[in-house]
């Protein structure tokens, strides 16, 4: 009998490993392209995954021959792997159905859980020139649009900024991570605000340009140049912006993009991680990202979804997130706003004025726009989490996300006193968030009492 040599064996085994698991993290260049495939609000609610994709985490004991026996036998193979997570996105063979491979592997014995890969969407008074126009930062009753005929908004229905900017307007100490379409990284309102080209995960480069609009529009309000004399201003005056670009050219993006995204930014020491995106779906490795930047300190900031239907995920990750639901420029719940038990807070998320890309609406024409949704909502509280983070550092997430919660005002009080489930504790008040900062000013100036 014939035996091959040991040395042979050795290396043909680790070929056999290195054909079905990557051997570093981040997605390989064969992997199917998501804009192929389309959001799922284009390819309908029927197919809220990436087609023949799973993402599957295996035990962490179980050895890297076990774990490639077990994609050989699945007849599928690894094509990305979120390291810090441990999870491998899985392309199985054309012919097989992905939930049935999902809870083929999810019952094998070294597997913690697989899933498919889900696919989401796009979910002081300063002297810049457009401000006058920012209903949701300063409502005086104003058009909105100042188009003739337009609605015109209730004055004070608005999140209190000005007064807030009299106690804070935070400083630069403190990123916004806008994991989104990417951000324009050369708008005028925005050039001075970006920390980096930051990260593209479609792409797979740290080029984050955006080719949507979606992430522009969701970073100026956040953290747009303020008290320049130009355009718009952001709610966090002097916060950073770190750009993470996970949702492609048509606003579609995946769990596994998502949560790379989200990894990514926290070990880039973003405090502050806003995520006006939506899945219909719970994920495992979505909840697992979450939790990681949670866990280092980060506050997670996220849309709660625009389908006047239940909370998307990750907002409906309750113990790790802000939920964020959207009202109008009467402090009226938006129509289209989600609701749940999950909600936490509201801010203005109808027809708000915005930064967007430079070749939005082609030449000649000024790069800001109005757009709505629950996605506008969020950035708000994402700038006043940027401002409490500058000013009191030592503050855990957990705490923070508190502040913002309880200083919140009870607009709807009339109809649905105290905490309900279209906005939560209320439309955020930064003047109220803020007023501990005079407070701690006074108290040690006077000193304790004797």
């Amino acid at each position: 009998m014939t035996h091959r040599p040991a040395s042979l064996r050795i290396f043909v085994f680790a070929a056999l490993i290195a054909s079905v698991l990557p051997m570093n993290g981040g997605p390989v260049r064969d992997a199917p392209s998501l804009s192929l495939i389309g959001p799922a609000s284009v390819r309908g609610a029927d197919v809220p995954y990436v087609p023949g994709q799973i993402l599957v985490k295996f035990k962490s004991d179980v050895p890297a021959a076990y774990r490639a026996a077990t994609l050989v036998l699945n007849d599928s193979r690894a094509v990305g792997w979120i390291s810090t997570l441990d999870v491998y996105t899985v392309q199985i063979s054309a012919d097989a159905s992905v939930e049935e491979k999902a809870a083929a592997f999810a019952g094998d014995p070294g597997v913690l859980f697989a899933e498919p890969n889900y696919v989401c969407r796009a979910a002081a008074t300063p002297n810049d020139n457009l401000f006058k126009y920012q209903y949701a930062l300063s409502n005086t009753g104003q058009r909105i649009g100042d188009v003739p005929g337009s609605p015109q908004g209730k004055i004070s229905a608005d999140i209190k900024a000005c007064q807030g900017w009299e106690e804070s307007p935070g400083d630069d100490s403190v990123t916004i991570a806008i994991i989104d379409s990417g951000v324009d990284l050369t708008h005028p309102d925005l050039v001075n605000k970006i920390t980096g080209p930051g990260r593209d995960f479609v792409n797979d480069d740290f080029d984050a340009t955006d080719d949507f609009y979606h992430g522009t529009a969701v970073a100026g309000i956040a953290a747009a140049d303020t008290n320049n004399t130009e355009g718009i201003a952001g709610v966090a005056w002097n916060a950073g912006i770190l750009p993470v670009k996970v949702l492609n050219a048509d606003g579609a993006g995946t769990a596994a993009r998502v949560s790379e995204g989200i990894i990514w930014a926290a070990e880039q020491g973003a405090r502050i991680i806003n995520l006006s995106l939506e899945f219909d779906a719970a994920s495992q490795t979505l909840l697992d990202a979450v939790r990681y930047a949670f866990n280092r300190g980060c506050i997670l900031v996220a849309s709660a979804g625009n389908d006047n239907g239940a909370v998307k995920f990750p907002a409906a990750f309750d113990a790790y997130v802000l939920a964020v639901a959207a009202t109008d420029y009467n402090d009226e719940v938006w129509a289209s706003s989600n609701s749940g038990p999950e909600v936490d807070v509201a801010a203005p998320g109808l027809d708000v004025l915005t930064t967007v890309p430079t070749w939005f609406f082609g030449g000649g024409a000024l790069p800001y726009g109005y757009v709505d949704g629950t996605s506008m909502a969020a950035p708000h509280v994402s700038g006043l989490a940027a401002i409490l983070k500058s000013q009191k550092p030592w503050l855990s997430a957990a705490e923070i996300m508190e502040i913002i919660r309880f200083s919140a005002d009870d607009v709807n009080g009339a109809t649905s006193p105290g905490i309900d489930e279209s906005i939560g504790y209320g439309r955020i008040n930064m003047e109220k968030a803020l007023v501990p900062l005079k407070l701690e000013r006074t108290f040690r100036k006077i000193g304790p009492s004797e």
